[in-house]
């Protein structure tokens, strides 16, 4: 099984909307006994997402001013895997089954496995091409990570090899 973390950088009306889109689309993960639990990271409160993080079962988490978002979501996760999200990311279909076949076949030395992110813009899919090669330092929107590998600290030391996914996201 896998957490659903789900990084809310500024918790506007549109990001509110986005995040209820993101979260529905889990339910499907849920259902099929891949996704055990979410939890929503922000930097500020607020009270629609209280609100919704309590209508899901969602664990909300206000993260410290200067602390990565990822890791202080992976900190309450109680799963090995940890799905990294933004408000608006929906997989698309046949996610469940690509996700479950990464998490139950991959290696102890695997740690991150990254979904493809068609709507990023020409810069991220230019660096996400670059990190295939040379190996990746943080977690973006769209990977699998395990969760002691996020818990040791970023930038990942040495650079994790990134295991390409035929699961992609798609916006809201």
């Amino acid at each position: 099984m896998i957490s659903g973390l789900i990084h809310v950088a500024r918790p506007a009306d549109t990001a509110i909307e986005g995040l209820a889109d993101t979260l529905s689309a889990l339910v499907a993960g849920v259902a099929a006994g891949l996704v055990g639990d979410a939890v929503i990271v922000t930097a500020a409160a607020s009270e629609a997402l209280e609100t919704i993080a309590e209508g899901s079962g969602a664990t909300l988490v206000v993260r410290p001013v200067g602390t990565n978002p990822w890791i202080a979501g992976a900190k309450v996760a109680r799963r090995d895997w940890l799905l990294c999200l933004e408000p608006g990311d929906i997989p698309s279909e046949g996610w469940i089954r690509s996700l479950d076949r990464f998490v139950g076949t991959a290696r102890p030395d695997t740690a991150l496995g990254r979904m493809r992110r068609p709507h990023a813009g020409l810069p991220g899919r230019l660096a996400a091409r670059g990190e295939s090669v040379i190996g990746v330092t943080r977690p973006r929107a769209g990977d699998v990570v395990r969760r002691e590998r996020l818990l040791a600290g970023l930038p990942f030391a040495p650079r994790l090899k990134v295991r390409l996914l035929t699961a992609r996201l798609e916006r809201a």
